[in-house]
């Protein structure tokens, strides 16, 4: 009996983009007249087509009940090749075979009427993947139960909020009489405790009942914590299927996880001194696209002087993904000349446990802030590759700070 859940064998994407030429005039006035003058032309407007490849040659086979997790960058053909995998979109070139019934997860609003109430979509899902109306009612309550939405069952999905609608359409994929499940972004939707209820079920369905499940997601963690293979897509192409823990370590180390320089807009107004630009690095200089959670890094700020600044100090804070300051540093006040400086805050005392956290800089002089940033600099910590196995981390679901306090043990 094969063991093969999908089978994928040269799988191509191609996209026509169209550009129109550009006329001659760009002005209100000239683009009109240009309308009237194609009214009584025989001539058509002139388009470019362009060939844009968003899958070229995929080829992979996934077994019965693995976990495959697929990553990259945003633009590297993953949601395409989930649409295409989910009959949503056709290939342009390959074949791909299944085994075993399948539901997908991809956006919201997928799969779902909006007219229908939540109970009515859960019986249509159920149909289209072919069960009958007494396996869904072995499943009904399961599945009202894991969505958390019994209140609003009959009312018609158009009106529920995002998180709600997610929720919903997450538990009948997951609950739904099928072989192969896959899941996108989606999860990012809801709220945290949901999607770690979520991946919870999906370790479960995996390890207790065989399911097969293909989950894309930019968080490596969760990647890590679901899945068991993994394979790493780079514009549109495969460039290797592996471990999963082999795979996030490959895509952590290609540059193509999150943004480590930020370079800083001129300010609109003018002022003696601004930044220009923001770089997270380690104690190397080596720019890290996602911080090791347990590692020491540091925020090396490139700042122009065009004026000389009595008083002059820097202030650095981290802000929680929920908008909660967890820490605040300033640079001790200096007197400064025209020219380019670079001031340096380490991070080497404070562990921070895995998440996506924001910075926020001030430049000020004599307790007055003249430049301000707050929402231009994301950074993350990650417990995914190597980190994973760092001794010194016991659990990074057990605060926001993991720092270990001073403990001694007594005997009385």
């Amino acid at each position: 009996m094969s063991q093969i859940a999908i089978k994928v064998e040269n799988v191509s994407k191609k996209y026509n983009l169209l550009h129109k030429q550009k006329d001659q005039a760009d002005s209100l006035i000239g683009s009109f007249g240009g309308s009237i003058k194609n009214m009584f032309s025989s001539k058509k407007t002139s388009t470019l087509n362009e060939e844009f490849w968003a899958l070229q040659d995929i080829n992979f086979e996934i077994n019965k009940g693995d976990r495959v997790g697929i990553i990259g960058r945003n633009g590297a053909g993953k949601s395409t090749l989930l649409k295409i995998l989910s009959r949503i979109v056709k290939p342009s070139t390959g074949s791909i075979e299944y085994y075993g019934r399948m539901a997908s997860l991809l956006e919201v609003g997928t799969g779902f009427h909006g007219d229908l109430s939540g109970r009515e979509n859960i019986y249509l899902n159920g149909s289209i993947l072919g069960m009958s109306k007494h396996e869904i009612d072995a499943k009904f309550d399961e599945i009202v139960a894991f969505s958390e939405v019994e209140k609003f069952l009959d009312t018609p999905v158009k009106r529920y909020s995002s998180g709600m609608y997610v929720r919903l359409a997450f538990a009948v994929a997951a609950h739904l009489e099928t072989e192969i499940l896959i899941v996108d972004e989606v999860l990012a939707v809801g709220d945290a405790a949901f999607q770690k209820k979520c991946i919870g079920k999906m370790n479960e369905i995996s390890n207790k009942e065989g399911k097969t499940i293909l989950f894309v997601s930019h968080s490596m963690q969760s990647v890590q914590k679901i899945c068991n293979t993994g394979i790493f897509l780079q514009k549109g192409k495969i460039i290797e299927q592996n471990t999963i823990d082999k795979i996030v370590n490959r895509y952590l180390q290609s540059g193509d996880t999150g943004q480590a320089s930020f370079d800083i807009p001129l300010p609109n107004e003018p002022i003696n001194g601004y930044i220009t630009k923001v770089i997270i690095e380690n104690k190397q200089g080596q720019i890290l696209h996602e911080i090791p959670v347990g590692s020491d890094w540091r925020v090396r700020i490139l700042i122009n002087v065009t004026q000389p600044i009595q008083h002059f100090i820097v202030g650095l804070g981290i802000v929680s993904s929920f908008d909660t300051p967890i820490r605040t540093s300033w640079s001790l006040p200096e007197n400064i000349s025209v020219g380019n400086y670079e001031i340096i805050f380490d991070n080497d005392d404070v562990m921070l446990t895995s998440g996506l956290y924001k910075l926020v800089i001030g430049l000020s002089s004599h307790v007055r802030t003249f430049q301000y940033i707050d929402d231009l600099i994301t950074i993350i910590i990650s417990d995914a590759g190597d980190a994973a196995n760092n001794n010194r981390i016991i659990n990074t679901d057990s605060g926001l700070i993991l720092n270990p306090m001073n403990v001694t043990l007594n005997k009385l």
